[in-house]
Parts: structure tokens; C-alpha cells; sequence
């Protein structure tokens, strides 16, 4: 796991989401507001098979699993950075919101259990233009300052990727 700005900044933002869960949300779900906060060495990360494209649109599912002892808690958006060959960093902007795949299911806290499961839905575009080869993926977990990194041999334009927020399950338009 390495450290980079783009990963501490986007820990800072899912830090301030998850510092963000009010008193009321607490109360509804006391599972969640005793669990501590996900280490990123107590997730694995992987992605889907890709999603089906058109239009120049690519996408996946990335998909957190718990491999921890405990329950653990996520709220907000992973951040993502791309990578070039031999590791490296790439411009890279996320995008966070709804997807050419998914709408956004909107920021929630989540319970993961032992073997839990989270997932958000990435997309991109491929035209070409200003495009860059990635071949890894940096995701940082929310209120994380580590990442994991996935290979991704992908063409992205202007190293642009929209991602949903974390939920359980995030359904692929129809």
C-alpha cells in the first residue's frame, strides 16, 4: 500500500462523511454506531466483470469484502486514483455521484460483518481523446490514508471516473 495526496485528500473527504453521521442515524442503527470504521487492512477490493458498454462507456462494480474479525463500519465514496506502468501516478479526477450504470443510492453508514460486502459502480469513457492508459487502480477506502491497488488495463479519458457512494447494493440501470 502506498500514500499519495490524492489518497490522503480523498481520506480527508470520506473522513468528514463519516464524521457527519448525525445523532439521529446513531440512534436508528446502534450496530452501526459502535462499529469502528473500516481499516483498509481489513478490506480486500475487486471488480466485477466489466459492465456492458456503449457509446464509448465502460464500467465495473467494485466490490469491498470485510476479510477482518469484526464488524466495521464504511459511509461515503471510495477514492480512486489511477496508475501507469511500474506504478506510476496518473492525473485522475473522480467524479462522485450517479454513473452511466447506476444512479447514486446516496451516502449511508454500513454495518460490514465478517465477510460483508459493500459496492459502488464505476464508469468511464474510452473515446480517445485525451485519454490515458491506466494499468492499475488505487481505491481508498472512505476516512482511509492507505490503498489498495487493483490491476486495471484501461484506456480513460482525461483520467475522469464517475463512481456511486458505497451501499450493499447498487442497483445497474435497466
Amino acid at each position: 500500500m502506498r500514500r499519495t495526496s490524492r489518497t490522503v485528500a480523498a481520506a480527508a473527504t470520506g473522513a468528514l462523511l463519516l464524521a457527519g453521521t448525525s445523532a439521529a442515524t446513531a440512534s436508528a442503527t446502534p450496530a452501526v454506531a459502535k462499529a469502528p470504521t473500516c481499516r483498509t487492512a481489513d478490506l480486500s477490493a475487486k471488480l466485477t466483470q466489466p459492465l456492458a458498454g456503449g457509446m464509448n462507456h465502460a464500467g465495473n462494480k467494485l466490490v469491498l469484502t470485510n476479510t477482518g474479525h469484526r464488524t466495521c463500519a464504511l459511509r461515503g465514496y471510495p477514492g480512486l486514483g489511477l496508475e501507469g506502468a511500474g506504478h506510476r501516478t496518473l492525473p485522475t479526477k473522480a467524479q462522485w455521484g450517479s454513473t452511466w450504470y447506476a444512479s447514486n443510492p446516496g451516502v449511508s453508514t454500513l454495518a460490514l460483518a465478517p465477510g460483508g460486502q459493500a459496492q459502488a459502480v464505476l464508469s468511464w469513457t474510452h473515446t480517445g481523446s485525451g485519454a490515458g492508459d491506466a494499468s492499475y487502480l488505487e481505491i481508498t477506502p472512505p476516512a482511509s490514508t492507505t490503498h489498495l491497488t487493483l490491476p486495471f488495463k484501461q484506456q480513460v479519458d482525461s483520467g475522469t471516473v464517475q463512481v456511486t457512494a458505497l451501499s450493499t447494493n447498487v442497483p445497474l440501470r435497466g
